[in-house]
């Protein structure tokens, strides 16, 4: 490989422990693949047997969710690696990963590595010590799903993070994004708005015309929210009727203002409609509490939240409020 492959690895954080010397001799060990733009690297399950760095461009990773459907979850951008636990674990690909431009990776075959433990032991700790290091922070990285569903292989396709009927996250992802999210609005000094839904006598409409139509209600209702909620925003499904949606680096006049428009929208669902019964509407009771201004910490936010919600119900429902009404 040409010199500016060397002043490129002295740059990476994988081996910035490592001197020239032990950087030149890792090279040989090193391929190079080049990938076109929409080019698949790997898909979801296949077998592994490399750690990839990123050298330029830009590679999505995504999972496929229980209806069939891929979501971009990450992306890796120069200097990052990917792909360790097909190393360590023989685990086959917890992601799909492909070039979203075209893109240059470095490879190294998981023989190879081994064969780099055996000839430069010191060399080779050196390399796992800053791994470990990264792969922690990527665990407490805020909005990386990359922790779950791409770092930590079986374990992580172990763990269920969507509902099975929408498609929308569930509570368990829920209870670690809402850690995750409330440590990133504190470190970075920006508001995080949490929205609590319910949908409206959905018990009663469950009664009246069968858990299919309320099925079909619950898959309406989503798509309502999809329409409305911006890539970073996170929708789950926290367990019947009730939604939770997480809005980043959002504050209460622009989460009152997203959920005031959910609100609206959903009575334009039509499936209640001309089936004879005294319930023709779906509406939505909705509570919104903002990280700092209603609450400093997780559990009093949530409590504002849930506060709202009911304070929306008791005004009669179909409506949206927030902390600072109660």
């Amino acid at each position: 490989m040409a010199r500016e492959a060397v002043e490129f690895l002295k740059q990476v954080e994988l081996f910035s422990l490592l001197g020239d010397g032990e950087i030149e001799s890792i090279i040989e060990f090193l391929r190079t693949i080049d990938v076109d733009e929409a080019g698949t690297l790997f898909r979801q399950g296949d077998e592994g047997h490399e750690l990839y760095i990123v050298r330029s461009g830009k590679i999505r990773v995504a999972i496929t969710l229980h209806d069939g459907r891929e979501k971009d979850i990450t992306e890796f951008l120069p200097g990052d690696f990917f792909g360790e636990m097909s190393i360590f674990e023989n685990a086959p690909r917890s992601a799909t990963c492909y070039a979203s431009e075209p893109s240059i990776l470095y490879a190294l075959m998981d023989r190879d590595f081994y064969r780099l433990m055996e000839d430069s032991p010191s060399l080779a700790i050196k390399i796992m010590y800053r791994m470990s290091n990264i792969t922690t922070r990527r665990l407490h990285s805020t909005g990386e799903f990359l922790s779950d569903m791409v770092v930590w292989g079986k374990r992580a396709r172990k763990r269920a993070i969507t509902d099975e009927l929408t498609g929308v996250y569930n509570r368990h992802f829920l209870d670690d994004a809402l850690e995750n999210q409330i440590r990133r609005a504190r470190e970075g000094g920006s508001p995080l708005s949490v929205v609590m839904v319910d949908l409206d006598h959905f018990r009663s409409i469950n009664d009246a015309y069968g858990h299919e139509v309320g099925d079909e209600i619950l898959l309406s209702a989503v798509e309502v929210f999809k329409r409305h909620l911006r890539e970073r925003d996170i929708l789950a499904r926290y367990g019947g009727d009730e939604f939770t949606i997480l809005l980043p680096q959002t504050g209460i006049e622009k989460a009152a203002s997203l959920a005031k428009m959910v609100c609206d929208e959903m009575e334009q669902i039509e499936t209640l409609q001309h089936r004879g019964g005294t319930l023709t509407r779906v509406t939505t009771s909705q509570g919104i509490a903002v990280f700092p201004t209603h609450a400093n910490d997780l559990p009093a936010l949530m409590k504002k939240a849930d506060e709202a919600l009911y304070r929306a119900k008791e005004l009669g429902r179909n409506r949206v409020v927030y902390a600072d009404d109660n």
